[in-house]
């Protein structure tokens, strides 16, 4: 696994990685719509911890800057 992650996308995924568990381990959300929300938060927290999107391979997408040479 290659990163794919810039800094400023992986920041992002975290922080709202954090909001959306956060709202739901705290009760803000609730019924199906909470235990979706709250998957999708811890998946985004790990993408964003390991720096690499499956999505983004499937789609080539590449936010991580390139070095110039």
């Amino acid at each position: 696994m290659t990163v794919n992650e810039g800094t400023l996308d992986r920041s992002l995924r975290a922080i709202v990685g954090v909001v959306l568990v956060a709202a739901w381990l705290l009760g803000w959300l609730t019924g199906t719509l909470a235990i979706v929300l709250g998957i999708v938060g811890v998946v985004l927290l790990l993408t964003a911890a390991v720096g690499f999107c499956p999505l983004y391979r499937v789609l080539g997408m590449n936010t991580c800057a390139v070095p110039r040479r």
